[in-house]
């Protein structure tokens, strides 16, 4: 890679352009989207559109938000195409448009609206743990369940900030570079956050998840029954578990391998599957932005 490309955030990060020529066809296709070809823009939902799920339900925790969170900020960048001047690749100018939306977001989360801290949410896991580990109907996809809800959950007790940091450094696995023109901080600024976040997280998973840490209590398995009962995991309907992947995407289980086979911190909170929004939402999205509705696209 050259440096000149890493210096302008151009480092192939997102799997979108890491080319000169993927970069021109990039280019040529905002292009005709903003001259108001249709076909152009739902072939960038499309491109955008899993990719940004996955920010925003890392960020608002719930799916429901998340695809309403989808939603806004896709309307944000198809509006704001003609702005686009390809200072970085297409994802990583949306995910500055995303960020922006999302941390500065009115509705929060429980855990912020409880104010929630990492030691708080420590607690909870002790509190109801099981001696033994659950093997009741769905064992295997309930726990599987559980590790999801519970790593997005911890990383709600992060500030916003911190949050954004290390999801797009240690989940998403950016350089430092773009993450950094994302956030629009220096990146000693970003690298600065990004080691508090994880030193907190760090702290936390070793002395409470026996997944980061065999010595630590907690076990997905063992903390099912407790909560099934409180309502936080459906076990008709498991928000995570079940999740629609994208075509060729990383899938539960193979998440969980990798995690299991990393073990530390930040595979921990990497391991979830590579989430595909709800296709009829994002069917109704294109519709909408397809319609000529907007003034870009009329």
């Amino acid at each position: 890679m050259r440096s000149a490309d890493v210096a302008a955030g151009n480092d192939p990060v997102d799997g979108i352009a890491t080319t000169e020529d993927a970069r021109r066809a990039e280019a040529e296709l905002v292009a005709r989207a903003v001259d108001g070809d249709r076909d152009a823009v739902a072939e960038i939902i499309r491109l955008l559109r899993d990719p940004i799920y996955r920010l925003a339900l890392r960020m608002v925790w719930r799916p429901a938000e998340a695809e309403d969170a989808t939603q806004e900020i896709l309307i944000r960048v198809i509006t704001r195409l003609a702005t686009f001047r390809g200072e970085a690749k297409l994802l990583t100018w949306a995910y500055r448009i995303g960020v922006n939306y999302l941390i500065n977001l009115r509705t929060r989360t429980p855990q912020e609206q409880q104010q929630l801290s990492l030691d708080e949410f420590g607690a909870g896991l002790v509190d109801g743990l099981a001696a033994e580990d659950y093997r009741g109907p769905q064992a295997a996809l309930l726990s599987s369940e559980v590790r999801l809800s519970c790593s997005q959950g911890m990383l709600q007790c992060l500030t916003r900030e911190e949050r954004v940091a290390f999801v797009l450094g240690h989940v998403f696995e950016l350089s430092s570079t773009d993450a950094a023109w994302i956030l629009d901080i220096t990146p000693a600024a970003y690298r600065k956050r990004l080691e508090r976040a994880k030193k907190r997280l760090g702290a936390f998973l070793g002395s409470s998840c026996g997944i980061a840490d065999p010595r630590a209590a907690c076990r997905c398995s063992r903390r099912v029954e407790h909560a099934v009962r409180l309502g936080r995991i459906d076990t008709a309907a498991p928000q995570f578990a079940t999740h629609p992947v994208s075509p060729g995407g990383r899938t539960v289980l193979e998440a969980e391998e990798q995690m299991i086979r990393l073990h530390d911190v930040a595979a921990v909170l990497r391991g979830h599957p590579d989430y595909a929004a709800p296709q009829a939402k994002m069917d109704a999205i294109t519709g909408l932005l397809t319609s000529g509705r907007f003034p870009l696209l009329e």
